[in-house]
């Protein structure tokens, strides 16, 4: 069974830093790519970063570069997505999301239907107050 399951999301004031995991099961990550969405509620969801499992390449969308970064960990089956100088406008709700034939520059380039993705995490609440 694929499980995907977000962690590490909580409050923080603006300036601060946290780091989300997506764990993942189920799948061999050198076949996939892996994303990381953000929705805030009455918007559309966005891509803000993808991972490569075939060749651990990176991309990171213009609004959040510079301040948040992507990262795998294939031994313990993660995928961390770490924000730095977090600002209330990063306030929202994020996901990750599993795909085995699309290629990153779908992630942050396309707004995401929920079939577009093959396998989705249930979210991880970011709260960024002022």
């Amino acid at each position: 069974e694929v499980q995907l399951a977000e962690s590490g999301g909580g409050l923080v004031q603006a300036g601060g830093s946290l780091r989300l995991s997506c764990e993942f099961s189920g799948f061999n990550f050198d076949d996939y790519i892996i994303g990381w969405f953000r929705q805030v509620p009455g918007k559309l969801r966005a891509g803000i970063s993808c991972i490569s499992g075939y060749d651990g390449s990176t991309l990171v969308a213009e609004s959040v570069k510079g301040r948040f970064a992507i990262s795998a960990d294939n031994v313990k089956k993660v995928v961390y997505l770490q924000m730095n100088d977090l600002q209330p406008e990063d306030t929202a709700v994020y996901y990750c999301a599993a795909d085995s034939s699309l290629h990153c520059s779908v992630v942050v380039t396309v707004t995401p239907t929920q079939d577009l993705y093959e396998y989705w995490g249930q979210g991880a609440q970011v709260t960024v107050s002022s």
